[in-house]
């Protein structure tokens, strides 16, 4: 009996320390997780920033721009309803997306503003009264440090992405993800040119050339 006894106390003993170390096992997993998503997230507010940032130049950027005579109207209505169809893709700030066709969405519409961002820099081009316009020159080098700035933040972001991807997807990590509700998160797709970082022309020397947009920026 009393062997008995020992015997089934140092199975008990056995089992707890078997449920001891699965359930460190878990507490250490799940909260590895929680920090690589709270790192995706903050990256995902940072590019929020940056986009918010170049959204709040814009108007600013376009009253300047009809102040000069005869300035192409169609190229201010294009970047104002791009930028209005950014405001139209609403997704929450401080929490990355995990649907794909939300994310795609909103590198869409912010790449349509981009390229009318473009256009409207190289229209400028021809009004001589806008290339000395000190107000001018200054929101244009701000909008550069923007588009830097975003091509930046989404590399960023991209590289948390990478990083919690690579976690959830792994045995037996996997396992614990599906369980506590950690799904893959969708990256940036890369662009044309991405591999090139953005600029702004401030050669003012000569016209610049319709094929070449004074902005390339990926959005």
């Amino acid at each position: 009996m009393n062997k008995f006894a020992i015997g089934c106390g140092g199975l008990l003993v056995i089992i707890l320390f078997i449920v001891f170390v699965i359930g460190l096992f878990f507490w250490g997993t799940y909260n590895r997780l929680v920090t690589l998503d709270q790192n995706v997230n903050k990256k995902w507010g940072d590019v929020q920033t940056v986009y918010q940032r170049r959204a709040d130049l814009i108007p600013n950027l376009v009253n300047t721009v009809q102040g000069a005579a005869n300035f192409e109207k169609s190229t201010i209505v294009e970047v104002t309803n791009a930028r209005a169809s950014v405001g139209r893709v609403q997704l929450d700030p401080s929490k990355a997306p995990t649907d794909a066709k939300q994310l795609e969405e909103f590198q869409a519409a912010q790449g349509q503003l981009s390229n009318a961002l473009s256009r409207l820099l190289v229209v400028v081009e021809r009004y001589p009264e806008l290339k000395s316009n000190q107000n001018f020159l200054g929101l244009q080098a701000q909008l550069e440090g923007t588009e830097n700035r975003i091509s930046v933040e989404r590399n960023n972001f991209n590289g948390t992405v990478q990083d919690f991807n690579t976690a959830v997807r792994r045995f037996p990590t996997n396992l614990i993800a599906g369980m506590f509700g950690f799904p893959p998160r969708p990256f940036f797709a890369a662009q044309p040119g991405a591999e090139k970082a953005p600029t702004v022309n401030f050669n003012f020397g000569s016209p610049a050339p319709a094929a070449s947009p004074a902005v390339s920026a990926t959005p």
